[in-house]
């Protein structure tokens, strides 16, 4: 086990790596202790791009000896005055460490390892892959994936574990397709268009596959996690026609996903792509390829999926739909449940490990942690914000074309023409992130449990504060999965707070009566009477459950009963509850009574163009 070779006292990392014929020389990692030391191999090129919009290819050929001790370049992106860290957490630029990556079309392909010191090809430890999120920003390199405090905890736990995070092909270079594209494609023997970021991604998995044992890792044993796009890609590629054939990984941890359910063909995408092209007054593919990088951003063109026919398996779409919405035969689903021998599901209650353990689908049909935050839509504050309500109403009964329908669905988040402009924004921010996030997340995670005969999902829900944002919003769970962003004095320091929280019950502790402490309406660090702040001990509790759970997936346990529902917070709780409590938690009924009659497609469809904000007059 290699275990007892966390403990070897290690000081240089580096990997003889026989079957690519080098030596990778990487890093020690700052978190190391003397009783669980971290290694870190940064920037090691995973594959080739061959030319702008033409699917990679594995890269093998090192040098004799290659330095992974810097990060590679990272893939082209618009820069903003604001970045994706400040705008998450809530941070000033001043409070983040500081990075500066290069951007480089054709070298952006290359990952990062952080491993247990001592390991050797005989170690096979479990790999967990980490797929950023960011639609058309963002790196795999960034400070907030870096996996040294999760490789640490796992050290310490004794459940090490090796994490690769990883950068792919974002926004115009990484989704682009079209007619003409596909031809061009077609030409150099590439099967399908577009997605080159999904396939960039599935070339990791091979690199994986083949060359991973040699730091350790057991390539056999591949846990794929990811938040908001990145766990929207996770998704796709659990529905990709790769996956059926030829599964590259073994279990999926899909947090806060933003799901595109409608993805275009490849003529509906060619018409993105040909307004593109007529706007630079070009008409040929080669002409769209020697136009400078930072040129095309100007544009702001943002592309994601693309149904070409090829990457997604048939029938792919219809696992956004409620459970309601599926009328399949019967007798077929019966052949399908014993072609691949998934159990059905008992009437009796399972032992309360049940799950990996005792379920063993077809490898394609992979082990599923699937759930979502409170507040994701808060990534769409600022432009649900421009919305007026009478502007809402007409846009929402443009976009359900029924009035009936349209009503239904704005009654049950109480919007109207009438609604005033301090209640409004919340309203559509709540319509937003069941429609964008929320019940996406939950068709995905029925659809699941069904596929896999009832077992082998687990769903959980995070409603706890950010120690940052006081707010349960969206990618609030990667602060403490990671436990890599800076917090606050009132975290890093035992509560001097006088009052603990307790569900609904607030509790003082050693409060004399007399005195005119008595009655408690904040405590020295802000936080108001009833609105709690995230204190150590609620930030330790939520961070090493969740690290702990997701450490225990990765090593193929059941992280916790599968007919339960795991919570992370309010106030630090964290724990199996009853299915039940769902409904408490999430709309479920109102997304019954008003998204179920409009249907996956119109429902998304409505969030896409409210989170959008409104129109800009003059288009």
């Amino acid at each position: 086990m290699p275990i007892a070779q966390m403990h070897c006292k290690v000081s240089v990392p580096q990997v003889h790596h026989i079957p690519l014929q080098t030596t990778f020389h990487g890093v020690v990692h700052s978190i190391s202790t003397p009783e669980a030391q971290v290694f870190q191999y940064r920037g090691i090129k995973y594959a080739s791009i061959p030319a702008r919009f033409r699917q990679s290819k594995l890269f093998t050929s090192y040098k004799s000896s290659t330095d992974a001790t810097k990060y590679g370049p990272i893939s082209p992106q618009y820069k903003s005055r604001e970045s994706i860290e400040e705008a998450m957490f809530g941070l000033s630029n001043d409070d983040l460490p500081k990075q500066s990556f290069k951007q480089n079309e054709f070298e952006c392909l290359n990952l990062n390892v952080t491993a247990p010191a001592g390991l050797t090809p005989h170690s096979r430890i479990p790999v967990m892959v980490w797929i950023h999120g960011g639609a058309d920003r963002g790196t795999g390199s960034s400070w907030v994936y870096d996996g040294g405090a999760l490789v640490h905890r796992s050290t310490l736990i004794g459940k090490p574990i090796i994490m690769v995070t990883f950068n792919f092909r974002l926004g115009l270079f990484g989704f682009a397709a079209g007619p003409m594209l596909r031809e061009d494609n077609k030409s150099v023997g590439d099967e399908g268009v577009g997605n080159y970021g999904l396939r960039d991604q599935r070339k990791l998995l091979e690199w994986l596959h083949h060359f991973i044992g040699d730091f350790g890792g057991d390539p056999s044993n591949i846990t794929l996690f990811g938040e908001s796009t990145g766990a929207a890609d996770i998704v796709s590629h659990l529905l990709s026609t790769a996956n059926e054939t030829r599964p590259l990984f073994h279990r999926a941890i899909v947090q806060s996903a933003i799901l595109e359910p409608n993805a275009p063909d490849v003529s509906a995408a060619g018409w993105h792509l040909s307004r593109l092209m007529s706007a630079l007054h070009i008409t040929t593919v080669d002409q769209l390829r020697a136009i400078d990088a930072d040129k095309l951003f100007a544009y702001g063109l943002t592309l994601r999926n693309v149904d070409d026919g090829v990457f997604f398996r048939s029938g792919w779409r219809s696992y956004f739909q409620p459970d309601d919405a599926h009328h399949r035969d019967h007798h077929a689903f019966s052949e399908l449940l014993s072609i691949h021998k998934i159990p059905k599901r008992s009437s009796r209650s399972p032992h309360p490990n049940a799950g990996l353990t005792t379920f063993h689908p077809p490898a394609n049909l992979q082990p599923l942690i699937i759930g979502d935050c409170a507040s994701d839509s808060l990534v769409w504050s600022l432009y649900a914000a421009q919305w007026t309500a009478p502007a809402i109403v007409r846009r929402i009964k443009a976009v359900c074309q029924s009035l009936s329908k349209s009503s239904n669905l704005m009654h049950a988040y109480d919007i109207s023409s009438y609604t005033s402009d301090d209640e409004v924004v919340q309203r559509v921010l709540d319509l937003i992130n069941d429609a964008r996030v929320a019940w996406p997340t939950e068709c995905v995670a029925q659809s699941a449990r069904r596929d896999r005969g009832g077992h082998g999902v687990w769903r959980y829900v995070f409603d706890q504060d950010g120690p940052t944002v006081n707010l349960p919003h969206h990618a609030v769970d990667l602060v403490y999965l990671f436990d890599n962003v800076p917090l606050p004095e009132s975290v890093r320091s035992p509560s001097s707070s006088t009052m603990t929280f307790y569900g609904d019950f607030c509790g003082f502790d050693d409060v004399d009566e007399d005195s005119d402490d008595s009655v408690v309406i904040s405590d020295e660090d802000g936080c108001s009477w009833m609105q709690p702040c995230v204190d150590q001990w609620s930030y330790t509790r939520v961070r090493d459950t969740m690290q702990e759970r997701w450490i225990a997936f990765a090593y193929g346990e059941a992280p916790w009963n599968d007919e339960k529902v795991f919570v992370f917070g309010p106030e630090g709780e964290s724990g199996e509850r009853s299915a039940c409590i769902f409904d408490g938690r999430r709309r479920r009924q109102v997304w019954k009574e008003a998204f179920e009659p409009l249907g996956m497609q119109v429902v998304h469809k409505v969030g896409l163009e409210l989170s959008r904000g409104p129109p800009l007059r003059g288009y």
